[in-house]
C-alpha cells in the first residue's frame, strides 16, 4: 500500500503487529487505528498530509486483521476491548514510544479510548470518531431506539453458530452490508472494497470479531490476562488527556450528537466537531477534517 509507505514488523508481548510508518523519524508520534470491519486503507488519504506535517506517523493492523499474528498459538484470540487498547500499549513499548497522539474510529477509536483512560502518561491526545467508546458492558443487556438495533444486526448474528461460520465463509460480504449502511451518502467501488477485505484474510479474523461482540454484550468471558484492565473500565474511566472528538452527520448507525451526554467522561481540555456529510467510516470519507483534528489535538496538548 504505497500511500501509507513500507510495511514493518513490531514484535510485542502478544502480537508480532504489522505496520506502516511515514513522515520523519523524529516526528511528533501520530499512531492512527482501523475499525471493523475496514483495514488500515482507512488512512491512505489521512497519513500522507500528516506525515507532509511533519509527523512520525504509525499505522498498525489491528489483531485479526492482515499480516498481525499472535505470538503464541495458545493465546487467546480475544478481540475485547481490554486487548484492543492493551495492544496499543504494547505497540508503543516495543516501537520505543514514550508517547504518542492516538487517533481511531470504531474498534480503532476504542482501543484509543481505553488507552488513554488507563495510560494517560503514554497518550499526548486523543481524536475519537463518536466520542467516548469505552464500553459499558453492565448495560449491554438495555436497549436502544429501534432503528438503531437495526442496523446492529451482526452484534446479534455473531452471538450464533450460524453467524460465526456465515463471518468465515461470507467475510467481504458482511462487510459490504455493513459499509453501506455506516456511509449511506459514501459511494464505494469493488476495488476499494476488495482492497480492504483482503486484510480479513487473516487466520485469526473470525476467533477475534466473533469473541469481540460476544464479549461485549455479555456472552463470553474476558481473557485472564485482561481481567484487571477490564475492572478499570467497567468504571467507566475518565479520559484527561487533551482530546477532540469528532461525528459524521450522514453517519448511517451512530447519530450526529453535540458531544454534551459524554462531556463529563472528558477531563481534560476537549473539542466535538460534527463533519458534514461523513458517516462511520470518518477518516477515509473526511480526510482533511481527520487530519486537522490530529494536528489540533497536537496543539492543544503543548498548550
Amino acid at each position: 500500500m504505497p500511500e501509507l509507505g513500507e510495511l514493518h514488523t513490531a514484535r510485542t508481548a502478544t502480537l508480532d503487529v504489522g505496520y506502516h510508518a511515514l513522515g520523519p523519524e523524529d516526528g511528533e508520534a501520530a499512531v492512527l487505528l482501523h475499525g471493523f470491519p475496514y483495514d488500515v486503507g482507512s488512512y491512505r488519504d489521512v497519513a500522507p498530509k500528516l506525515a507532509a506535517d511533519g509527523f512520525r506517523v504509525i499505522v498498525p493492523h489491528l489483531r485479526g486483521h492482515g499480516p498481525t499474528r499472535f505470538r503464541r498459538t495458545d493465546a487467546p484470540r480475544s478481540g475485547q476491548q481490554a486487548a484492543l487498547g492493551t495492544d496499543v500499549a504494547e505497540l508503543l513499548d516495543a516501537l520505543q514510544l514514550e508517547k504518542a497522539i492516538l487517533a481511531g474510529y470504531d474498534w480503532g477509536g476504542r482501543a484509543a479510548c481505553v488507552a488513554a483512560a488507563v495510560w494517560p502518561d503514554r497518550v499526548a491526545g486523543l481524536v475519537s470518531v463518536n466520542g467516548y467508546l469505552i464500553q459499558n458492558i453492565a448495560a449491554a443487556e438495555r436497549p436502544v431506539r429501534a432503528d438503531i438495533e437495526a442496523g446492529l444486526w451482526y452484534f446479534f448474528y455473531f452471538l450464533t453458530e450460524r453467524g460465526r461460520r456465515g463471518l468465515s465463509e461470507h467475510r467481504r460480504d458482511i462487510a459490504e452490508v455493513i459499509w453501506r449502511r455506516n456511509s449511506p451518502h459514501r459511494p464505494f467501488d469493488a476495488a476499494l472494497l476488495d482492497s480492504m477485505a483482503r486484510s480479513f484474510d487473516n487466520p485469526d479474523y473470525v476467533d477475534v470479531v466473533i469473541h469481540s461482540y460476544r464479549h461485549r454484550l455479555g456472552y463470553a468471558d474476558g481473557a485472564p490476562e485482561y481481567e484487571s484492565v477490564e475492572r478499570l473500565l467497567a468504571a467507566s474511566p475518565v479520559i484527561p488527556v487533551p482530546a477532540i472528538t469528532l461525528d459524521g452527520t450522514a453517519d448511517g448507525n451512530f447519530p450526529a450528537t453535540d458531544g454534551t451526554a459524554d462531556a463529563a467522561r472528558f477531563t481534560g481540555q476537549r473539542l466535538h466537531r460534527q463533519v458534514a456529510g461523513a458517516g462511520h467510516h470518518l477518516p477515509f470519507e473526511a480526510p482533511d477534517a481527520f487530519a486537522a483534528a490530529v494536528r489540533d489535538v497536537a496543539s492543544l496538548a503543548m498548550a
